[in-house]
């Protein structure tokens, strides 16, 4: 009788024991789990805006930073869904992510003017429906970026008096900046995919406000010339007092060597291209490659540069492609032809190849 009552009590206990144990394990998953997952998106989100932006902003390749930002946003916006949105850094990497289209969009560009050169039809058109697709990712992936950058700051476009975002140092100034020029961007980028994106030309005049909160000497000239390509694209912005936006544009460049920061130089060759000025565009192309031999890098935003570096090679090999049939020469970046000074021609070292 005794023993089976202690029987009984034991059997009891371990129903119970399970029991409390299953509940345990559910009210861990479903209460635990998220505020787990909450303070991981924080740590991460804040290493990522402490160190990993700061590292990223020094590098000088600009491809591997492509290939982080495509890599990494998904994880980073992932834990969007338990904890808020890391836009800050968010931006940045979106920024990264539609260079790495872009540069697809580039090879099939050129691809597209190399058959041309040799009248290969089909191969042109196929190259150039390629480049269309990849060009419309990219605006698509800048508009994000424009979003989350002015998101990030909580900037109102519409604001009167226009209000300013609180910055509180050169990093958060100049992912606010670029968020402009990404926004920008997106909708030459655009344009160029046949309007296939859909990005909404609103956001220029947006963008030409927004510059006027950053210093212009500071940053290279860089938010003017986001001004300038405003009053380019939509004449109606610019104010009418003010110089002529290609005059604009070719001062930024001058204050980009200053800084160490090339940026506005792309500016310019972005807005030579889509507005069909040659002479301007050959002489943005001429003063970037000539500043390399004077100007100073800002290190800390070294990455800055490599990518205006990039727009003005991909400028460059889109003229020697379409005219000769291949990419700029070793040597010739800064040229638009074969004709150069004698007395700077490279020659190559046999006695090393013996």
């Amino acid at each position: 009788m005794i023993s089976s009552l202690v029987t009984s009590g034991r059997r009891l206990f371990a129903c119970v024991r399970a029991t409390l144990l299953s509940v345990f394990v559910l009210l861990l998953t479903g209460c635990s789990a998220n505020p787990i997952y909450s303070t991981t998106g924080r740590v991460l989100s804040g290493y990522s805006e402490s160190e990993a932006t700061p590292y990223v902003m020094q590098m000088s390749d600009p491809e591997m930073a492509c290939a982080l930002g495509e890599g990494t946003d998904p994880l980073m916006y992932s834990f969007s869904r338990v904890t808020d949105a890391p836009e800050s850094t968010g931006s940045l990497l979106m920024m990264l992510a539609a260079n790495c289209t872009e540069y697809r969009a580039w090879e099939d560009e050129l691809a597209y003017l190399r058959a041309g050169y040799r009248s290969d039809v089909p191969a042109a058109k196929d190259a150039r429906e390629r480049s269309k697709r990849h060009y419309a990712q990219t605006a698509e992936r800048r508009y994000i970026a424009f979003q989350r950058a002015m998101a990030a700051y909580r900037f109102d476009p519409a604001a009167e008096p226009l209000a300013c975002p609180d910055l509180v140092d050169d990093q958060q100034e100049l992912t606010f900046l670029l968020g402009l020029l990404t926004g920008m961007q997106a909708i030459v980028n655009d344009s160029n995919s046949g309007a296939m994106a859909g990005v909404p030309r609103s956001i220029a005049p947006q963008a030409e406000r927004a510059a006027q909160c950053l210093d212009n000497g500071k940053w290279g000239g860089l938010p003017n010339a986001v001004r300038a390509l405003v009053w380019l694209l939509l004449p109606d912005t610019r104010p009418a007092q003010a110089t002529d936006a290609w005059q604009v544009l070719n001062e930024s460049a001058q204050q980009g060597v200053q800084a160490g920061i090339r940026a506005s130089y792309a500016v310019q060759v972005v807005a030579a291209e889509t507005f069909g000025r040659p002479r301007v565009l050959a002489q943005a192309i001429e003063g970037f490659a000539g500043a390399d031999a004077r100007i100073e890098v800002w290190d800390e935003f070294r990455l800055v540069d490599e990518v205006a570096r990039d727009v003005v090679m991909f400028a460059s090999d889109k003229h020697w492609s379409a005219n000769y049939g291949h990419r700029t020469p070793p040597g010739f970046f800064g040229r638009m032809s074969f004709e150069r000074n004698t007395d700077t021609t490279e020659t190559m070292a046999l006695d090393d190849l013996l």
